[in-house]
């Protein structure tokens, strides 16, 4: 079932009270300046969460419009792994972005009391995202619930204007839908998979005394281990939580980087691997672009696709939970956006 949301805020932090959105998916409008008030034109934008096989859906996402100061947008999708990692991943959509604003708007108090030529705001952007991925994993360590083999990646997507800012953490992905001179829409890839995969990734885990390898049912895929224990299993080189693992090289330090959107961008999508283990960047974004003006179901459309794949591909009951954010670049028009949890 499909629900359309619309609704202003009175703070730019998540809480159960107030969360706008159906479950797991979180569309979220305004901020604590009161832009409610006054509704600027934002881009279009839809999110989908689709439960997999297991008991909890442990994926978790924002959609923010009318972000900071109303002329920017946050989107960020969080994959929990572990016995808590619902909970992990649950935080990180609930403070994640108000600590990024609040960091933002400290970097530019310091930067009009500076006699220097003012910072630029990309830059500002990237030193918050640092900040805030190193504070919310020391905040993890304070809560009641054990993070010692549980967890979450995350990538987080701010755009003002035209500039794209990313930061990564783990294996879900950010693709951006782009023209080519030909008129064809292409898949750029904004974002690169950290995993053990990964040589540089696995080098910095064994110099940390971790241990690298595939499993007998998967030699395919690479994952973590302590020294001289065969736990966990991680699928991922970075990852917020499991600190059980953090002396041995898994860190939560992101990877950012800066985009300048132009008017050949048609939209970005952020995924978690529940998606992008079944399809393409490509067919994700010849998905997208195939819904044509039908702009508010793009993400449940490839969900919904990712999902299907899943049950046909595999003779398992075994599905992997699914979450989709995307962002038309070119469109605007006043607050209207669209959540979905199946």
């Amino acid at each position: 079932m499909g629900h359309c949301f619309s609704l202003p805020s009175s703070s730019s932090e998540i809480h159960e009270e107030n969360d706008h959105g159906d479950g797991n998916a979180v569309i979220r409008y305004g901020d604590e300046f009161g832009l409610d008030h006054d509704l600027p034109v934002h881009r279009l934008g839809s999110v989908c969460s689709i439960q997999g096989s297991k008991a909890l859906n442990q994926d978790n996402a924002i959609l923010y419009l009318g972000y900071g100061t109303g002329d920017a947008e946050l989107c960020g999708v969080f994959d929990g792994h572990g016995k808590n990692g619902h909970m992990v991943s649950k935080m990180l959509r609930n403070r994640l972005p108000s600590l990024l604003l609040t960091l933002k708007k400290e970097l530019n108090q310091e930067s009009h009391v500076c006699e220097e030529e003012e910072e630029e705001e990309t830059h500002k952007w990237e030193k918050a995202c640092f900040t805030a991925f190193r504070l919310i994993d020391k905040e993890l360590l304070l809560q009641v619930f054990d993070c010692s083999f549980s967890g979450s990646t995350s990538v987080v997507a701010i755009t003002q204007g035209d500039d794209l800012m990313i930061a990564n953490l783990g294996d879900s992905r950010a693709v951006l839908g782009t023209m080519t001179e030909d008129g064809e829409i292409s898949a750029v890839q904004l974002t690169s998979d950290l995993t053990p995969d990964v040589p540089s990734e696995a080098e910095r885990i064994r110099m940390c005394k971790g241990r690298v390898h595939a499993m007998k049912g998967e030699p395919s895929s690479q994952r973590v281990w302590l020294p001289n224990h065969d736990i966990p299993g991680l699928a991922m080189s970075r990852a917020f939580g499991d600190f059980r693992l953090k002396d041995h090289g898994v860190i939560a330090v992101p990877v950012v980087s800066h985009h300048r959107i132009t008017s050949k961008d048609r939209f970005l999508v952020l995924a978690t691997d529940g998606v992008w283990d079944m399809l393409s960047n490509e067919e994700v974004v010849s998905l997208i672009w195939s819904s044509g003006k039908k702009q508010a179901m793009a993400a449940k459309l490839v969900a919904e696709a990712a999902e299907a794949t899943w049950k046909k591909k595999l003779k398992s009951k075994k599905i992997d939970d699914i979450t989709v954010i995307c962002l038309f670049l070119q469109n605007k028009e006043q607050p209207s956006c669209t959540t979905f949890k199946l």
